[in-house]
This record gives C-alpha cells, sequence and structure tokens, in this order.
C-alpha cells in the first residue's frame, strides 16, 4: 500500500529510543524527511546512520531537553528552518513514575504535568498555524492509559491529553488537521526494561495479555505511520490503544 508519504516532513520529539525512534524510523521508511528530538545526540546521530543506511533521507538532529522552559518554541523553530514546513508532529517525549503517597507534594504532581501534556500542548500549539495556513497536517500524540490503578501522576496526565486532543481536533478539523492518540501498552523499552524484571514481564504476559506477550516498538509505530499519512484524513479525535488486548475497558 502506498501511503503516500513521500516528500512529507515530520517533527518527532521522544526519538533517541523506543517508541519514538521507531516511529521516525518508520516515516523515513514511507520517503518522510524527519527533525528528530532527544536529549541524547549520540542516540539521534545512530539514528541518523541507519536511516540513511536504509535509503532514507537524512534527518535534522535537535538535541533538547523539552523540560526546558523555551524548549516548545525553540523546537518549533528549528524544525521549521530544517525542514522548510512541518507535516506531521509526533509528540513521543514522556514518561511515567511509580505511584506517589496522598500527601506527595506539589512538585512531584507538577513535573510530570509539565512533561507529559504542557510541553505537548505547547508544542502542538506552536507548530499548527503552519499546518492550519497549509490545510494540511498530523498530530500524533503517544499518550498512556488514563485508567487509574494507583494514585500515579502521570495518570490525569494521560487524560488531560486525551481530552485536550479531542476537543483540538474539533477545532482544527476544518483546516485539514487531524489529531489522534495512541495509549501504549507494555511495549518493550529502555523504560520498561529498567522498571520491571523479565520474571515480572513474563507473569504479567501470561495473565494479562491476551496476545500473551509485550509489544516491540515497531508495532505501534505502524499505527502512528498510517495516521500520519493522507489516508488516514477521515480518523481525528480518537484514542487508539496499542496493547495487545491488556485494557479490560469497553470504551
Amino acid at each position: 500500500m502506498d501511503l503516500q508519504l513521500t516528500d512529507k516532513t515530520a517533527l518527532v520529539t521522544g526519538a533517541s529510543q523506543g517508541i519514538g525512534r521507531a516511529i521516525a524510523k518508520g516515516l523515513a521508511a514511507e520517503g518522510v524527511q524527519t527533525c528528530i528530538v532527544a536529549r541524547r545526540e549520540n542516540l539521534l546521530e545512530a539514528l541518523a546512520a541507519e536511516i540513511v543506511a536504509a535509503g532514507g533521507k537524512k534527518p535534522a538532529i535537535v538535541v533538547s531537553d523539552v523540560m526546558e522552559p523555551d524548549a516548545p518554541p525553540r523546537l518549533a523553530q528549528a524544525a521549521q528552518q530544517a525542514l522548510g514546513r512541518i507535516d506531521i508532529l509526533v509528540n513521543s517525549a514522556g514518561g511515567s513514575q511509580p505511584a506517589i503517597p496522598v500527601d506527595a507534594p506539589d512538585a512531584a504532581w507538577e513535573e510530570s504535568m509539565t512533561l507529559n501534556f504542557v510541553r505537548v500542548r505547547q508544542l502542538t500549539h506552536a507548530v499548527l498555524p503552519g499546518m492550519m495556513a497549509r490545510k494540511w497536517g498530523r498530530v500524533i500524540n503517544i499518550s498512556g492509559k488514563s485508567e487509574p490503578e494507583a494514585l500515579i501522576a502521570a495518570t490525569p496526565t494521560k487524560a488531560a491529553i486525551h481530552a485536550w486532543a479531542k476537543g483540538l481536533s474539533r477545532e482544527v478539523g476544518p483546516r485539514g488537521v487531524t489529531v489522534n492518540c495512541i495509549p501504549p501498552g507494555r511495549i518493550m523499552s529502555e523504560q520498561i526494561r529498567r522498571k520491571y524484571s523479565p520474571e515480572f514481564r513474563a507473569e504479567q504476559s501470561r495473565t494479562e495479555i491476551p496476545v500473551g506477550r509485550y509489544g516491540e516498538p515497531e508495532e505501534l509505530a505502524v499505527l502512528a505511520v498510517f495516521l500520519a499519512s493522507p489516508l488516514a484524513g477521515y480518523i481525528t479525535g480518537a484514542v487508539l490503544p496499542v496493547d495487545g488486548g491488556l485494557r479490560k475497558y469497553a470504551f
């Protein structure tokens, strides 16, 4: 299937590893010119070399920490200069933390909200004017589950992304821009390997995940690449989990 992505451009945050890395590679394989963003330059350079070796266009590299106060406008400007325009935005920088106590300080909540929602919103709103002016754009948010199993600071941030993205999709849809969210389930990454032992992963795969295993970043990336394409123009405001059936909720 021709996804009609040749000569499109994309800004991908959190691109040094895991899901963001797989999405950047997937887009590049379809002919997209990418601008890849993360904190670790050596990992971005390695990714760029892989993309070029596979026949893709050499990505522009921006080394940045999205938590810096001026990161969103600076990233948007750098990508605009490198690419000429931004057709696709993939918000893949984020993270989660363990459960926190009821009396946790405000700083714990504020840090998670800033990383997982505020910076996503700010960067998206920084690139939207160009998309709307050209009457074409794609915003894809790698979010997370918003059903709380405990008091976890990241959970309400994911709910915020989903609610904001739904509202935004209604505003920008008439301008040819779609906005969608992909909450990952257990997708193998550096973070997953650090947080969960092989024994825990095996037991959860056996007892909780219908397909019986953790997923690979590439298995989520294929959905993100499709949503970025012109073929997905009638999909917007959606929350589309990639989790091997882990979630038990019907809606």
